[in-house]
């Protein structure tokens, strides 16, 4: 299944934490399983996209991966792994 909309993942290309580079590993390879297109936004890049997603989300100190539909926000990881678990991709995803 091919999404027509725009999913963007905010992720940390360089992060030093192993936690944030395996949770945006996960991401990205469960969108390819699903074969959900998905554009990379790469917070490491300035200090602007890293307060940009923080703004979307409302959280302060969110770390990546955040998760968007559009400009609709998803979740984090934590709602995308719960998602993962009860089968709910799309529907977390908003495909549905």
């Amino acid at each position: 299944m091919c999404s027509l909309l725009h999913i963007y993942i905010y992720i940390h290309s360089l992060s030093l934490y192993i936690y944030v580079k395996q949770r945006q590993e996960e991401v990205i390879r469960i969108l390819d399983a699903y074969k959900v297109q998905y554009e990379l936004i790469d917070i490491s890049i300035s200090l602007k996209v890293l307060q940009e997603m923080r703004m979307k989300v409302s959280t302060p100190k969110a770390l990546p991966p955040q998760i968007f539909n559009g400009q609709e926000y998803c979740g984090d990881f934590e709602m995308f792994h719960k998602a993962k678990e009860n089968k709910e991709i799309l529907k977390f995803l908003k495909m549905e």
